[in-house]
């Protein structure tokens, strides 16, 4: 063979050498966000206004996958539940969680943990109750309550009705909307019901606008995904009406707050 056609075929070698490098290379990065995807941090979008005022329409938020064990990649994909390679603290009383929606689990919801395995859970006029025992609960302070429905864009009218407070939920906080004039036998008056084992009682803290275990019953354990961390964006848009909010007072913002003393 001549070294003209030597030179020749080098760049055909060098070309289908480059074309598979970059393909390995393509395949090993989608290959490990998908990993930390499924085990480590996924990104969601808060859809609803359900969780309001912790978690407002348009919110994006990074959940902890490992926050409550380490798992096998893939595993809740291909056999549609989690498997553990180390168990971790379950879910408390107060943790935002992300989870399938037991009525349709193709569909995932974020709410909060307001009861474990073994608690009694009764909501009496609009009050909750774990095992016979009031939770504590403080209006937020004036300014505080009138900035974050400001912020919402609630008109002025409407706001008269509202009131937020803080609630202490075991080592955790919530921050809870109620409207005073929202009455529903259904969610204001409920149980006392028992939580079975390895199951969850979740609650929207925006306590009268939530689709939540009040409604359609417990979380099992292996549908929780993982627990929210932070607000990395707030931004909703409607392209239909070009309506756009952005509130970058809220980007960093942490979910999960400690207990004050009420």
């Amino acid at each position: 063979m001549s070294d003209l056609e030597n030179k020749r075929e080098e760049p055909t070698v060098s070309r289908k050498q480059w074309i598979l490098e970059n393909i390995v290379s393509l395949g090993t990065a989608i290959l490990l966000v998908l990993m930390i995807r499924s085990s480590v941090i996924e990104a969601f979008k808060i859809p609803s206004g359900s969780m309001i005022p912790t978690l407002f329409v348009g919110d994006h938020i990074f959940v902890n996958k490992f926050s409550y064990g380490i798992k096998v990649p893939f595993s809740d994909w291909i056999a549609d539940r989690p498997i553990y390679l180390y168990k971790r603290t379950p879910p408390q009383r107060g943790d935002v969680i992300v989870f399938k929606y037991p009525k349709d689990r193709s569909l995932y919801y974020i709410k909060r943990v307001i009861g474990t395995p073994g608690d009694v859970i009764e909501i009496r006029n609009k009050k909750l109750f774990i095992n016979d025992q009031l939770q504590k609960r403080t209006e937020v302070p004036d300014a505080l309550r009138e900035t974050i429905l400001s912020e919402l864009e609630i008109e002025e009218i409407q706001q008269k009705s509202l009131k937020i407070f803080y609630e202490n939920l075991g080592n955790g906080q919530a921050t809870i909307l109620l409207n005073e004039n929202s009455i529903f036998w259904e969610k204001d008056n409920f149980g006392p019901i028992t939580i079975p084992g390895n199951q969850y009682f979740v609650m929207g803290d925006n306590r009268d606008s939530s689709n939540d275990s009040r409604f359609w019953g417990f979380v099992p354990i292996d549908d929780i995904r993982g627990k929210a961390m932070v607000i990395w964006l707030s931004l909703w848009a409607d392209f239909n009406t070009w309506d756009f909010t952005f509130h970058p007072e809220r980007i960093g913002n942490f979910i999960h707050k400690e207990v004050n003393q009420l």
